[in-house]
This record gives C-alpha cells, sequence and structure tokens, in this order.
C-alpha cells in the first residue's frame, strides 16, 4: 500500500515515513502543502498523513482542495493543537482522523491501517486466495494448505499486491510503483531479489507454482 505524508518537519517526515517503510509501505514525502497536494491529485495512495500547520498551503486548505477535486484518499491529521475545537475543525474540513502531537509511532500506525481499510471498497474482503495461498491483510497473515508462511514486510506488501490481481502481468515498473516510493534506484536488481526470497517462500515447498516470470514483461500470480 501507498501512503502519501505532507509535513514540513524533517525529523517528523522520517520517522514516520521510516516507520512505514518498516511496515511494508510505500511512502512519498512532501514538505509543504503545495507540493503535496499536487502528489495526492496525481497519484492514487491508500492513506495521508497531514501536518495541519504547512508552509505555502496549510493542512486544512489542502484537505479542502482535496475533497472539492473528488480526491477521496482517507486523511490523518497530524497537529500540535490539542483543543476540541481544532480536531472538529479538521474533521469538518474532510479529514478522517485527527492525532496530536507528540504521538507514539504504534498509534499512528494503527491509524493510518484503519483508514487504509476504511477507503478499501465496501465489497473488497480483507482475505484473499488464490489456489490454496491465503493472506489475510487485517491480520497480516499468510498461510498455503494451512501451512502458516511468516514474510518480511516487503514481501508481505509485494505478495499482497500480486494477489490483488491474480493472473495479470505486474511489470516491475509496476511492483516498484507500489511497493517502494518514487526515489527507488530501478537500476538495481532489488525486484528481481525480492520475488526470489517470495518464491521460495510461498512455492518452493508446494505444489502447484503460483509465482510465474514473463521474460521481458514481469510477473504474475496464478495456478496452472
Amino acid at each position: 500500500m501507498r501512503v502519501l505524508v505532507i509535513e514540513d518537519d524533517p525529523s517528523i517526515a522520517t520517522f514516520v515515513a521510516g516507520g512505514l517503510r518498516q511496515e511494508g509501505y510505500a511512502v512519498d514525502i512532501a514538505d509543504n502543502g503545495v507540493d503535496g497536494l499536487e502528489l495526492a491529485r496525481s497519484a492514487p495512495y491508500d492513506a495521508a498523513v497531514v501536518d495541519v500547520m504547512l508552509p505555502r498551503l496549510d493542512g486544512l486548505s489542502l484537505v479542502t482542495a482535496l475533497r472539492r477535486a473528488g480526491v477521496t484518499v482517507p486523511v490523518l491529521f497530524l497537529s500540535a493543537r490539542h483543543s476540541v475545537d481544532d480536531r472538529v475543525k479538521g474533521l469538518q474540513t474532510g479529514g478522517d482522523d485527527y492525532l496530536t502531537k507528540p504521538f507514539a509511532f504504534p498509534e499512528l500506525l494503527a491509524r493510518v491501517q484503519a483508514l487504509a481499510r476504511r477507503g478499501q471498497r465496501p465489497l473488497e474482503s480483507t482475505e484473499l486466495t488464490v489456489a490454496g495461498l491465503r493472506l489475510d491483510r487485517l491480520t497480516r497473515r499468510v498461510d498455503r494448505a494451512g501451512v502458516s508462511i511468516e514474510l518480511r514486510p516487503r514481501e508481505f506488501a509485494l505478495l499482497e499486491y500480486l494477489m490483488r490481481h491474480p493472473g495479470k502481468v505486474i511489470s516491475k515498473a509496476m511492483i516498484v510503483s507500489h511497493v517502494w516510493d518514487y526515489s527507488f534506484d530501478t537500476g538495481t536488481n532489488a525486484v528481481d531479489v525480492l520475488v526470489h526470497r517470495l518464491r521460495e517462500r510461498i512455492d518452493k515447498p508446494f505444489e502447484p507454482k503460483l509465482l510465474h516470470t514473463v521474460r521481458g514483461v514481469g510477473y504474475v500470480l496464478k495456478a496452472e
């Protein structure tokens, strides 16, 4: 899943983005409201973390502009303001949740996860299955044929993306876009390494094989 962090304090932005990336999220960062608004309009995000006090365009005005443009990404406001009136104003502006500074990362993570689930299509289940391979996005558990499979956050993110598009060939560029962020160096072989690690966990001990390479194009998850 991809999260947009709009925060002008470098230490907070690094803290939030680093924690989310360790949990397997792709994260983009903007340090002002204008750039944040442009990013939010130009790419799909599962959730956005938006500071209220931003240079060039404040967070409330940013979210107001997003809602007027029809962008429905769930928004978690961050603010040093603790009053009830401030929280109410943030929610009335179009925010979905409000977290005051300072905050603990586990609470921010839980709120982002809740917003991302809330933003998903109503009929989309939290459980994905492909030929006996099962992934639960809520509990982050994976098993195949009843055997539990332990995945690292990045492996989980890749598998989730593939399982949301079974039978569809996913290019390396698409994997980079959804599993990493836009600063990722596409000249590395990190995608191939990640796919290899995932294949070792979900395919090597089982039959039939599910994760296939389409040479020169990308990868596809399907039972043959």
